[in-house]
């Protein structure tokens, strides 16, 4: 499904990805774990196509980019980010927005299919936001985007759902129902690919962990092997340890000097 190999970014002076080697199979839902600045979303962002390596080869869905369209993979590809946000015109109608998802784009330069329109609108009921279709992006709360966003995501019949902390400004209840609308999905065939910075997140739905340290992969595989005291406080610099209840993972922070 997805394949990284040996993957470097650069930006000037500052070097982002090192060396990094990732492969997501069928069947596989992955969470990716790293410190703010380690390199998660450039991860994300080159798995989208939405930015390309320095060096290093990138394969999704059995095409290469830079020797593929990038568009048509895109299509086959649901993508959640504030980065995404970022991206879209705050003005223009909730509908419209999701409506993009169908093809791809950032914005419509052309006629909308009315059947197109009317399937967006069903997306948003999917997911409780039917009665913001026609109120512009830009009026959203922070949680309410994120919800749109999935609707956005789910458009087109996705292959790949890629979801940068999907559940950033959503409170506890929000949160909750939409790790719960994850299941239905994967249950579909939809693999997922999911950054969190909250462990307590990663719900049994998903399989697979990658910890991303300083631009490089410290530890990747079946959760179990990842989530680890030992391997947490190694990449996050505090002591760190690790209980599972109910299929999830919880973790508990000693203060800097306590006593084990």
């Amino acid at each position: 499904m997805i394949h990284l190999h040996q993957l470097t970014l650069r930006r000037e002076e500052r070097q982002i990805l090192q060396g990094v080697d990732l492969s997501v199979g069928k069947g596989e839902h992955w969470v990716i774990l790293g410190r703010n600045g380690s390199g998660k979303t450039s991860l994300l962002e080159m798995m989208t196509g939405y930015m390309f390596p320095t060096s290093g080869t990138v394969d999704v869905l059995g095409s290469r980019f830079g020797e593929c369209d990038v568009r048509e993979v895109r299509k086959q590809i649901g993508y959640i980010s504030q980065s995404l946000v970022e991206k879209l015109t705050l003005y223009d109608p909730v509908w419209e927005v999701i409506a993009t998802g169908e093809y791809g784009f950032l914005r419509f330069y052309q006629e909308i299919d009315p059947e197109v329109k009317a399937k967006a609108v069903r997306m948003l009921g999917r997911v409780g936001l039917a009665h913001t279709a026609e109120r512009p992006l830009g009026t959203l709360s922070q949680g309410e985007r994120k919800k749109a966003l999935l609707a956005r995501a789910l458009m087109a019949d996705p292959k790949l759902l890629i979801m940068d902390e999907p559940c950033a400004g959503l409170d506890l209840y929000e949160r909750e129902k939409l790790l719960a609308d994850l299941w239905p999905l994967a249950e579909d065939g939809l693999t997922l690919v999911y950054v969190t910075h909250h462990i307590e997140e990663i719900v049994p739905v998903f399989t697979h962990v990658a910890l991303v340290q300083d631009g490089r992969i410290s530890a990747s595989g079946p959760k179990e092997n990842v989530l680890t005291g030992e391997t947490l406080s190694a990449a996050y610099g505090c002591s760190i340890d690790v209980e599972w209840a109910h299929g999830r993972p919880w973790i508990r922070v000693a203060p800097e000097g306590a006593g084990s």
